[in-house]
Protein backbone atom coordinates (compact mmCIF):
# COMPACT_ATOMS: atom_id res chain seq x y z
CA UNK A 1 0.00 0.00 0.00
CA UNK A 2 1.33 3.39 -1.04
CA UNK A 3 -0.19 6.60 0.32
CA UNK A 4 -0.29 9.40 -2.24
CA UNK A 5 -1.86 12.32 -0.36
CA UNK A 6 -3.08 13.42 3.06
CA UNK A 7 -5.70 16.08 3.81
CA UNK A 8 -6.88 17.27 7.22
CA UNK A 9 -10.62 17.91 7.11
CA UNK A 10 -12.84 19.57 9.67
CA UNK A 11 -14.00 17.61 12.73
CA UNK A 12 -10.54 16.06 13.19
CA UNK A 13 -10.83 13.78 10.16
CA UNK A 14 -7.74 12.84 8.15
CA UNK A 15 -8.33 11.75 4.55
CA UNK A 16 -5.54 9.80 2.87
CA UNK A 17 -5.55 8.60 -0.74
CA UNK A 18 -3.67 5.38 -1.43
CA UNK A 19 -2.92 2.79 -4.07
CA UNK A 20 -2.98 -0.90 -3.22
CA UNK A 21 -1.54 -2.91 -6.09
CA UNK A 22 -2.80 -0.79 -8.97
CA UNK A 23 -6.16 -0.01 -7.32
CA UNK A 24 -6.82 3.50 -5.98
CA UNK A 25 -8.57 3.98 -2.66
CA UNK A 26 -9.22 6.41 0.16
CA UNK A 27 -8.89 6.05 3.93
CA UNK A 28 -10.57 8.31 6.46
CA UNK A 29 -9.26 8.26 10.04
CA UNK A 30 -9.68 10.14 13.30
CA UNK A 31 -6.82 12.61 13.69
CA UNK A 32 -5.86 10.85 16.93
CA UNK A 33 -6.38 7.16 17.64
CA UNK A 34 -5.70 5.46 20.92
CA UNK A 35 -6.33 2.54 21.06
CA UNK A 36 -6.58 1.37 17.40
CA UNK A 37 -10.05 1.76 15.89
CA UNK A 38 -12.31 -0.70 14.04
CA UNK A 39 -12.66 -0.44 10.27
CA UNK A 40 -15.71 0.03 8.04
CA UNK A 41 -15.35 -0.77 4.33
CA UNK A 42 -17.48 1.47 2.11
CA UNK A 43 -18.82 -0.39 -0.91
CA UNK A 44 -20.13 1.46 -3.96
CA UNK A 45 -20.94 0.82 -7.64
CA UNK A 46 -18.73 3.33 -9.49
CA UNK A 47 -15.59 5.43 -9.70
CA UNK A 48 -14.15 7.20 -6.67
CA UNK A 49 -14.40 10.68 -8.16
CA UNK A 50 -18.03 10.17 -9.14
CA UNK A 51 -18.98 8.68 -5.78
CA UNK A 52 -16.82 10.91 -3.59
CA UNK A 53 -19.51 13.20 -2.09
CA UNK A 54 -21.60 10.29 -0.83
CA UNK A 55 -18.60 8.23 0.26
CA UNK A 56 -17.05 11.13 2.16
CA UNK A 57 -20.30 11.85 3.99
CA UNK A 58 -20.62 8.22 5.06
CA UNK A 59 -16.95 8.10 6.05
CA UNK A 60 -17.08 11.23 8.17
CA UNK A 61 -20.05 9.83 10.08
CA UNK A 62 -18.10 6.61 10.66
CA UNK A 63 -15.10 8.57 11.97
CA UNK A 64 -17.36 10.59 14.25
CA UNK A 65 -18.55 7.28 15.72
CA UNK A 66 -14.98 6.17 16.42
CA UNK A 67 -14.16 4.12 13.33
CA UNK A 68 -11.82 4.27 10.37
CA UNK A 69 -13.48 4.06 6.95
CA UNK A 70 -11.97 3.02 3.64
CA UNK A 71 -12.98 2.40 0.07
CA UNK A 72 -11.39 1.23 -3.16
CA UNK A 73 -12.35 1.86 -6.76
CA UNK A 74 -14.76 -0.64 -8.26
CA UNK A 75 -13.53 -2.71 -11.24
CA UNK A 76 -14.46 -0.82 -14.39
CA UNK A 77 -15.00 2.42 -12.43
CA UNK A 78 -13.00 5.62 -12.84
CA UNK A 79 -9.92 4.98 -14.95
CA UNK A 80 -9.93 1.24 -14.32
CA UNK A 81 -10.36 -0.82 -17.48
CA UNK A 82 -13.65 -2.53 -18.18
CA UNK A 83 -14.04 -5.83 -19.99
CA UNK A 84 -15.71 -6.38 -23.35
CA UNK A 85 -17.98 -8.96 -21.69
CA UNK A 86 -19.10 -6.46 -19.05
CA UNK A 87 -19.86 -3.82 -21.69
CA UNK A 88 -21.89 -6.34 -23.67
CA UNK A 89 -23.85 -7.36 -20.58
CA UNK A 90 -24.62 -3.69 -19.79
CA UNK A 91 -25.78 -3.13 -23.37
CA UNK A 92 -28.05 -6.18 -23.18
CA UNK A 93 -29.41 -4.92 -19.86
CA UNK A 94 -30.19 -1.48 -21.30
CA UNK A 95 -31.95 -3.00 -24.30
CA UNK A 96 -34.10 -5.22 -22.09
CA UNK A 97 -35.09 -2.33 -19.83
CA UNK A 98 -35.84 0.03 -22.73
CA UNK A 99 -38.02 -2.62 -24.34
CA UNK A 100 -39.87 -3.25 -21.10
CA UNK A 101 -38.75 -6.88 -21.04
CA UNK A 102 -37.83 -8.88 -17.98
CA UNK A 103 -34.07 -8.93 -17.46
CA UNK A 104 -32.98 -12.52 -17.97
CA UNK A 105 -30.96 -14.52 -15.47
CA UNK A 106 -28.25 -14.87 -18.10
CA UNK A 107 -27.81 -11.09 -18.36
CA UNK A 108 -27.74 -10.72 -14.57
CA UNK A 109 -25.14 -13.48 -14.22
CA UNK A 110 -22.91 -12.00 -16.94
CA UNK A 111 -23.18 -8.53 -15.45
CA UNK A 112 -22.78 -9.26 -11.73
CA UNK A 113 -20.87 -12.50 -11.14
CA UNK A 114 -17.59 -11.43 -12.83
CA UNK A 115 -17.70 -8.22 -10.79
CA UNK A 116 -18.08 -10.26 -7.58
CA UNK A 117 -15.25 -12.60 -8.55
CA UNK A 118 -12.88 -9.67 -9.15
CA UNK A 119 -14.02 -7.33 -6.37
CA UNK A 120 -13.93 -9.66 -3.38
CA UNK A 121 -10.20 -10.56 -3.61
CA UNK A 122 -9.43 -6.86 -4.09
CA UNK A 123 -11.34 -5.95 -0.92
CA UNK A 124 -9.51 -8.72 0.93
CA UNK A 125 -6.14 -7.43 -0.28
CA UNK A 126 -7.08 -3.92 0.86
CA UNK A 127 -8.17 -5.31 4.25
CA UNK A 128 -4.82 -7.06 4.65
CA UNK A 129 -2.97 -3.78 4.16
CA UNK A 130 -5.35 -1.60 6.19
CA UNK A 131 -5.42 -3.92 9.19
CA UNK A 132 -1.61 -3.93 9.19
CA UNK A 133 -1.61 -0.19 9.95
CA UNK A 134 -0.89 0.55 13.61
CA UNK A 135 -4.02 2.69 14.15
CA UNK A 136 -6.55 0.18 12.76
CA UNK A 137 -7.74 -3.09 14.23
CA UNK A 138 -10.74 -5.37 13.85
CA UNK A 139 -13.56 -6.01 13.85
CA UNK A 140 -14.42 -4.96 10.31
CA UNK A 141 -17.79 -3.86 8.95
CA UNK A 142 -18.95 -3.70 5.35
CA UNK A 143 -21.35 -0.95 4.28
CA UNK A 144 -22.97 -0.39 0.91
CA UNK A 145 -23.27 -2.14 -2.42
CA UNK A 146 -23.02 -3.75 -4.89
CA UNK A 147 -25.11 -6.01 -2.66
CA UNK A 148 -23.82 -9.21 -4.29
CA UNK A 149 -20.26 -8.20 -3.42
CA UNK A 150 -21.35 -7.62 0.17
CA UNK A 151 -23.02 -11.03 0.32
CA UNK A 152 -19.89 -12.81 -0.93
CA UNK A 153 -17.69 -10.92 1.55
CA UNK A 154 -20.08 -11.64 4.41
CA UNK A 155 -20.05 -15.33 3.54
CA UNK A 156 -16.34 -15.84 2.92
CA UNK A 157 -14.43 -13.24 4.96
CA UNK A 158 -14.21 -14.08 8.71
CA UNK A 159 -12.81 -10.65 9.59
CA UNK A 160 -16.15 -9.00 8.74
CA UNK A 161 -18.35 -8.99 11.83
CA UNK A 162 -21.40 -7.02 10.63
CA UNK A 163 -22.73 -5.53 7.40
CA UNK A 164 -25.08 -2.82 6.19
CA UNK A 165 -26.19 -3.85 2.70
CA UNK A 166 -27.77 -1.51 0.15
CA UNK A 167 -30.39 -3.26 -1.98
CA UNK A 168 -30.39 -1.65 -5.39
CA UNK A 169 -28.82 -3.95 -7.95
CA UNK A 170 -29.70 -7.15 -9.77
CA UNK A 171 -29.04 -10.38 -7.86
CA UNK A 172 -27.84 -13.61 -9.49
CA UNK A 173 -29.42 -16.87 -8.35
CA UNK A 174 -26.00 -18.09 -7.16
CA UNK A 175 -25.79 -15.14 -4.75
CA UNK A 176 -29.24 -15.95 -3.41
CA UNK A 177 -27.94 -19.44 -2.63
CA UNK A 178 -24.84 -18.01 -0.92
CA UNK A 179 -27.01 -15.80 1.28
CA UNK A 180 -28.28 -18.85 3.13
CA UNK A 181 -24.76 -19.30 4.55
CA UNK A 182 -24.40 -15.71 5.75
CA UNK A 183 -24.68 -15.63 9.55
CA UNK A 184 -23.29 -12.26 10.67
CA UNK A 185 -25.63 -9.45 11.88
CA UNK A 186 -27.18 -7.62 8.91
CA UNK A 187 -28.93 -4.29 8.39
CA UNK A 188 -30.46 -4.10 4.91
CA UNK A 189 -31.61 -0.83 3.30
CA UNK A 190 -34.27 -0.96 0.57
CA UNK A 191 -35.78 1.90 -1.42
CA UNK A 192 -39.30 0.69 -2.14
CA UNK A 193 -39.66 2.51 -5.46
CA UNK A 194 -36.08 2.01 -6.68
CA UNK A 195 -36.20 2.17 -10.47
CA UNK A 196 -32.98 0.13 -10.71
CA UNK A 197 -33.98 -2.62 -8.30
CA UNK A 198 -36.10 -5.74 -8.52
CA UNK A 199 -37.98 -5.30 -5.24
CA UNK A 200 -39.11 -8.91 -5.04
CA UNK A 201 -35.56 -10.16 -5.62
CA UNK A 202 -34.37 -7.94 -2.77
CA UNK A 203 -37.09 -9.33 -0.49
CA UNK A 204 -36.20 -12.89 -1.51
CA UNK A 205 -32.54 -12.20 -0.72
CA UNK A 206 -33.38 -10.84 2.71
CA UNK A 207 -35.53 -13.88 3.42
CA UNK A 208 -32.67 -16.18 2.35
CA UNK A 209 -30.05 -14.76 4.71
CA UNK A 210 -29.13 -17.27 7.41
CA UNK A 211 -28.36 -14.62 10.03
CA UNK A 212 -30.27 -14.86 13.30
CA UNK A 213 -30.01 -11.07 13.59
CA UNK A 214 -31.13 -9.31 10.45
CA UNK A 215 -33.36 -6.30 9.87
CA UNK A 216 -34.88 -4.84 6.71
CA UNK A 217 -35.38 -1.07 6.54
CA UNK A 218 -37.61 -0.10 3.61
CA UNK A 219 -38.33 3.52 2.73
CA UNK A 220 -40.51 5.05 0.04
CA UNK A 221 -38.68 6.69 -2.84
CA UNK A 222 -36.32 6.02 -5.72
CA UNK A 223 -32.72 4.90 -5.92
CA UNK A 224 -31.13 8.14 -4.70
CA UNK A 225 -33.90 9.12 -2.27
CA UNK A 226 -32.56 7.45 0.87
CA UNK A 227 -33.72 9.59 3.82
CA UNK A 228 -31.14 10.98 6.23
CA UNK A 229 -32.57 9.07 9.17
CA UNK A 230 -31.87 5.79 7.37
CA UNK A 231 -28.17 6.64 7.55
CA UNK A 232 -28.52 7.38 11.25
CA UNK A 233 -30.02 3.95 11.84
CA UNK A 234 -27.24 2.27 9.88
CA UNK A 235 -24.60 4.17 11.85
CA UNK A 236 -26.19 3.04 15.12
CA UNK A 237 -26.08 -0.56 13.91
CA UNK A 238 -22.29 -0.38 13.52
CA UNK A 239 -21.87 1.29 16.89
CA UNK A 240 -23.71 -1.64 18.48
CA UNK A 241 -21.75 -4.34 16.67
CA UNK A 242 -18.24 -2.97 16.13
CA UNK A 243 -17.57 -0.75 19.14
Amino acid sequence: MHFTSETHLVDDVVERDFVVGDIPGTLWMPATTSPPVPLILLGHPGGLEQMYPRLAARARRAVADGFAAATIETPGGGDRPTSIAAEQARADLRRALQAGREVSADIVDRLVLPLVEQSVPEWQMAMDRLLALPDIDGPVGYSGGVISVGVRLARTEPRIGAAVLFAGSFIPRAILDEARRVTIPLHVLLQWDDEHNDRQAALDLFDAFGSTEKSLHANMGGHTGVPAYAGEDAAGFFVRHLS
